[in-house]
């Protein structure tokens, strides 16, 4: 009976020492790999263009403290976790490139967000950000922001000073307008506001001159701007299930919308689920050229 209680002591005790000893949590797998005593560093994924670190889906509500000091990391990724806060410390990864935060249930960024200064993508969407830091707008690299799915109803001034930035998605929010820096990013190529509360799309909205994406579904937009005319890069507009109830004569100078779109992944024009005035709605049924046609004759009639 000793023999057999002596051998279940040395088995609590595991190769590890004390992994499983009773009444302590199974280690994680990043533990499990650092507790032999190997360095951090080994967990780091070397591919050909960056140095990479993964925590997906493992139900974090803290990240671990060793991620910190691994400041030759480029990509990191700690999304679907369960995450309410990233400290301070993420300011010491300055060679992050691509940051991947979504899917957490964090509620802000630290200001030392600011440090990263060779950050090009940052995915800060599915969470319950009810606002980003002043501090972003330090992030000159950025490229990508993705901060969809959240609870933001403005985002700060200082974003305009994002000069590099394509691709922004603000969509699943609550904005009740399109913040006033977007329109000072002028190498946005992408620009998703749909789901929001917009009423309207402001003029400033040419200002955009190299947009080539444009969604705006879902909201409550009741006027199709004339200056939305302008933005003649157009390749994908979509502004179905709005409030519109016309459209501008000017629509043919988007020469670049080839037809009428209705599969959501389509270039085009995208107008549907909207209560156009007739004969609007028949002529959508012809195609954008019949559609044209019609609002070219009806200016000069």
């Amino acid at each position: 009976m000793g023999a057999r209680q002596s051998g279940a002591r040395r088995k609590d005790k595991g190769p590890l020492g004390r992994g499983l000893l009773p009444g302590r949590q199974k280690f994680s797998s990043w533990d499990d790999a650092l507790l032999p005593g190997r360095d951090p560093r080994c967990l780091l994924k070397r591919g050909l263009r960056h140095v990479s670190f993964s925590l997906v889906t493992k139900g974090m509500t803290d990240a671990p403290d060793f991620l910190w000091s691994l400041s030759e990391m480029q990509k990191l990724n700690l999304s679907h976790n369960q995450l309410r806060a990233v400290p301070p410390e993420l300011g010491k990864l300055t060679r992050l490139v691509v940051l991947n935060l979504c899917g957490n249930r964090l509620k802000t960024l630290p200001r030392e967000v600011s440090l990263l200064q060779s950050l090009k993508v940052l995915f800060v969407h599915m969470n319950g950000l009810t606002e980003l830091p002043a501090e972003l707008g330090a992030c000159r690299s950025l490229e990508v922001l993705s901060a969809s799915h959240n609870c933001l109803s403005q985002l700060p001034t200082s974003l305009a000073d994002l000069s590099r930035l394509r691709k922004l998605n603000l969509s699943h929010n609550r904005f009740a307008h399109i913040p006033v820096c977007v329109f000072s990013l002028k190498e946005l190529d992408f620009l998703h506001v749909g789901s929001n509360r917009l009423e309207n799309i402001a003029e400033s909205i040419q200002c955009l001159a190299g947009l080539q994406i444009f969604i705006a579904e879902g909201n409550h937009i009741h006027t199709f701007p004339r200056s939305l005319c302008l933005l003649t890069s157009l390749e994908l507009l979509n502004l179905n299930n709005n409030d519109i109830q016309t459209l501008p004569a000017e629509l043919y100078m988007l020469c670049k919308l080839t037809r009428i779109a209705w599969n959501p992944m389509d270039k085009g024009l995208h107008i549907s689920r909207n209560p156009l005035s007739k004969p609007l709605p028949e002529l959508l049924e012809g195609g954008l050229e019949m559609l044209v046609s019609y609002l070219k004759d009806r200016k000069h009639t």
